[in-house]
């Protein structure tokens, strides 16, 4: 499955705190001509992320003279905060004949799914179940327990759009996931 140019579109997509960012990153180092479609956001930056790596920081004002001018794909409001996926950025990594990683949630990845011009390889991660998610999102410590609550309430509606997906793969084991990940890669690629 693959672009007008060959590129490769794969999506992950997965509940908060399933895996999927790791799991993105994995990819990314293991097959070099593979990039992470870097979203914008109006969140606030964690203290070990970077601008430009793992988003594009921007104000509530600046994303929405951004969906006025239509410049995303895909958006979404996700606890309080707008994440996108640019156009202009994907459309670079397309013609410069890389294969296009995307980290977004099912509601972007409905969005991106009406792009008939994207070939997209879709899979969905789940956690073995809810009391590992919230084991997961408390050990990361990136949330407080405020936000926590809101991704496990979130998590019920979530893991109805599994069926929107090509592939759903429970992330019990990291490496075994990621070999899973590997094999449909392969699969698709033939």
């Amino acid at each position: 499955m693959t672009s007008s140019n060959g590129s490769k579109m794969l999506i992950l997509s997965s509940p908060s705190g399933a895996g999927k960012t790791t799991l993105t990153k994995k990819i990314q180092q293991k097959y070099i001509n593979f990039k992470i479609s870097v979203s914008h956001t109006t969140r606030k930056p964690r203290p070990n992320e970077v601008e430009g790596v793992d988003y594009f920081f921007i104000s509530h004002e600046e994303f929405k003279k951004k969906i006025s001018k239509n410049d995303f794909y895909e958006y979404a409001k996700i606890f309080d905060n707008f994440y996108g996926t640019s156009r202009d950025s994907v459309n670079e990594l397309i013609n410069s004949n890389n294969n296009v990683l995307f980290d977004i949630d099912w509601q972007g990845t409905q969005q991106l799914s009406k792009f008939k011009e994207l070939k997209l390889i879709k899979i969905f991660l789940l956690p073995p179940d809810k009391k590992e998610l919230k084991k997961r999102l408390i050990q990361r410590n990136q949330d407080n327990i405020e936000i926590i609550s809101k991704r496990l309430k979130a998590y019920d509606n979530d893991i109805y759009h599994w069926s929107d997906y090509d592939y759903v793969i429970i992330n019990d084991n990291l490496e075994y996931c990621f070999s899973q990940i590997e094999k449909i890669i392969i699969s698709e690629t033939k």
